[in-house]
């Protein structure tokens, strides 16, 4: 007999990535493997699309609705879509999965609540989640650099874990994932790695709960606190996204059922030319901050002045010839750049892109007839300047530029680069 899927609740849920991962995998029937519970949240726009692909799943593939494409497609705004009679129940198990709560301000009473009526007396369900990972991004800690220590140390997002924890201790599920930052190895916390302290308090939530913590990517005989970074370009992710990931497999369980299986690295990594190439080709934007509005004729002049800097700081260097060649043609190519996309791009060759299957039926839909949300940002003029010169030497070096290597004019006028880093990043030759 097909299995029933097994109840997943997401903690922190963001978007909903490792939700959509669950989703994602069907039984050998064909059928749901996990099904999506609960999933909190306490961003707005992202609550709002965790609601919205909660809505999606509630169907089957091949049956879903003309009004969520229509939607999608911006032909109904979002009253209409809910005011549609044939979907009402649907949105309403929507509204019962995806919550908009902030975990540690919202009651625990509330949230638990929340995961005993979605899970009931079912054994094995899943935990899953990413604690807010700020105080421990390496980026995060940089940007604090210089502040208050002991502000840094009280920082509450340290400890945000500990909710996660009450709830394993709660509920006790039979698996957990939790993901977080690779910094999250390093960061330091009255002391000593918090990193010591997760594993621990995660290997033994209560005196009689153990659950055994293993890695996607090694076995368990080998295991350092690095062999729980997964780098997903290795495994057909065309993104650099390194993540500490902990396999947490309660302790009958994990004696019932042995060794689980690895992640298979792939031959060959899958680029971001592969996943992009076939879109509609677009242009960024002016920010409101430039000193002309956005058009394409003051767009190209903005880019054009790139030059300028090259001729300030460049003039003698051997380096200088190849860059500006390229920076010109580049140019050249972007006068046929007049847009700048919309909500809703219609394009019917949408799924006939070249990309890996694997991905491509994840994340294509034919029945959609377009891409949606393909549109740039905007950008101020400094800013296109340092994107232009940092794509053509990149194209040509194979290798993106640091600091050192860019001319004086393009460094950023930032507070936090003082004249410490100047020093640093010199070029050579230059004092």
């Amino acid at each position: 007999m097909p299995s029933k899927p097994i109840p997943v609740v997401d903690l922190f849920a963001g978007p909903g990535g490792l939700g959509e991962g669950f989703s994602s995998v069907k039984d050998t029937y064909g059928n749901m493997g996990f099904d999506v519970r609960v999933s909190i949240e306490k961003d707005q726009k992202a609550s709002e699309t965790l609601k919205l692909r909660a809505f999606f799943r509630s169907f089957p593939q091949a049956k879903v609705p003309d009004c969520y494409y229509d939607y999608l497609r911006g032909k109904i705004t979002k009253g209409e879509l809910l005011a549609n009679g044939l979907v009402k129940e649907e949105w309403r198990r929507a509204e019962e999965e995806a919550h908009r709560a902030t975990l540690g301000e919202t009651p625990s009473e509330i949230i638990d609540q929340w995961i005993a009526d979605a899970i009931g007396n079912h054994d094995p369900w899943i935990l899953i989640g990413g604690p807010p990972c700020q105080a421990y991004s390496i980026v995060g800690r940089s940007r604090r650099r210089g502040m208050d220590t002991l502000a840094f140390e009280q920082d509450e997002r340290h400890l945000l874990y500990k909710e996660y924890l009450r709830i394993i201790r709660e509920f006790k599920p039979a698996i957990f994932v939790m993901e977080n930052v690779k910094g999250m190895l390093s960061s330091l916390h009255g002391g000593s790695r918090i990193f010591d302290r997760i594993f621990a308090d995660l290997s033994r939530p209560s005196l009689e709960l153990e659950y055994d913590i293993r890695s996607f990517v090694s076995r368990p005989d080998i295991l350092k606190p690095n062999n729980f970074v997964i780098e997903s370009e290795k495994y057909g992710i065309p993104q650099r996204r390194h993540r500490v990931i902990l396999l947490g497999v309660r302790r009958d369980y994990a004696i019932r059922n042995g060794h689980h299986n690895l992640l298979v690295q792939r031959d060959h990594c899958v680029s971001v030319h592969d996943i992009l190439s076939g879109m509609p080709k677009l242009r960024s934007r002016l920010s409101l901050k430039s000193p002309k509005p956005d058009s394409l004729e003051n767009w190209l002049d903005v880019l054009g002045r790139t030059s300028k800097f090259l001729l300030k700081d460049w003039k003698g260097d051997p380096r200088r010839p190849e860059v500006e060649s390229l920076m010109a043609e580049a140019i050249r190519q972007a006068k046929l750049m007049e847009h700048t996309g919309l909500p809703f791009v219609e394009d019917s060759k949408c799924s006939d892109r070249n990309m890996p299957p694997e991905i491509g039926t994840f994340i294509q839909d034919a029945r959609l007839g377009g891409i949606c949300q393909h549109e740039t940002r905007s950008h101020m003029p400094s800013d296109l300047h340092r994107y232009l010169f940092a794509a053509c030497y990149a194209e040509i070096y194979n290798n993106s530029p640091n600091l050192g290597q860019y001319p004086i004019a393009l460094w950023p006028e930032h507070n936090n680069f003082n004249v410490l880093n100047q020093y640093k990043y010199a070029p050579c030759g230059m004092q």
